[in-house]
């Protein structure tokens, strides 16, 4: 099964992990990802805070590329590319004008045709009915599930998962074989891309999600954005620091979770490049 594949700036970068475990885990399942052609970044986190036309201009490209390559789909695994790309794909289906003056602009045809999926979406569509025959060592551990800001919002656009207590993470890992806690901060913000910049908000931030997960018997969080994961797993000096004492637990993807109750080994899935220890 051939499905098209944005991995966005992240994925090539600081969350290389990210990519690996997606790709381990698509293959394992007989999964082809073709990724979009000569993509470019889709603007996120600052982009329409800045300039409306740019933020409309950048995933309507990466878009129509994908229109152009005859790719009915698009799994786009960073929250905050999926949220931008979705949320543009709304706002031009809205307004034919708009849609053509964008086409016009990016000098290629554009019809919002192409269907966008998150990763979550794409294990809940193409993976999880194979699940419980693939599992080879259930991921028996208690699992904060976390959600962040972008995955669920807006939720008008999005139309994904509820949006103040949102299930979809806990599902796919109970089906693996952890038991999610009941906790307080599944879609509070971490401090996003303050993380070079003040960083002090993103150990404060952080630090009340770490803190709540590990109060309430976690011993994993588990995540399905690259920038979440960078603030709550390379910011934890940072969150220490804040919350005064060290906290143990570790950050991981969604698709690493379950790429290793599948079989598959750390490092297919990245698993050694991350900051806090991945050690059961």
């Amino acid at each position: 099964m051939k499905i098209g594949f944005y991995p966005g700036c992240s994925l090539k970068g600081t969350s290389r992990e990210y990519n690996e475990s997606v790709a381990a885990l698509a293959k394992a399942f007989s999964l082809e990802l073709e990724e979009v052609q000569d993509w470019n970044c889709c603007g996120a986190t600052a982009a329409h805070s800045m300039n409306r036309t740019l933020a409309l201009l950048l995933p309507a490209r990466i878009l129509a590329l994908a229109e152009q390559q005859g790719l009915d789909e698009v799994v786009v695994p960073c929250a905050s590319c999926y949220n931008r790309l979705s949320t543009v794909q709304y706002e031009l289906a809205e307004d034919e004008a708009l849609r053509n003056e964008i086409a016009d602009t990016i000098r290629m045809p554009y019809t919002g045709s192409v269907r966008i999926l998150n990763v979550v979406q794409m294990i809940e569509k193409y993976i999880q009915g194979e699940l419980a025959a693939r599992i080879v060592q259930p991921f028996d551990r208690q699992v904060a599930c976390y959600y962040g800001c972008l995955l669920v919002r807006p939720h008008g656009v999005l139309q994904f998962d509820r949006l103040e207590d949102p299930q979809s993470l806990d599902a796919l890992m109970k089906l693996v074989g952890a038991k999610p806690v009941d906790w307080g901060f599944k879609t509070e913000c971490c401090g996003a891309g303050f993380s070079v910049s003040r960083t002090d908000i993103v150990g404060r931030l952080s630090g009340e999600i770490v803190r709540d997960a590990a109060d309430r018997g976690a011993q994993a969080i588990i995540v399905a954005c690259p920038m979440c994961h960078s603030n709550l797993d390379m910011r934890r000096q940072a969150i220490d620091s804040y919350l005064r004492r060290r906290i143990d637990v570790p950050v991981l993807y969604v698709t690493q979770a379950i790429g290793l109750a599948v079989g598959l080994s750390p490092r297919e899935l990245g698993i050694e490049r991350h900051f806090v220890p991945v050690t059961f």
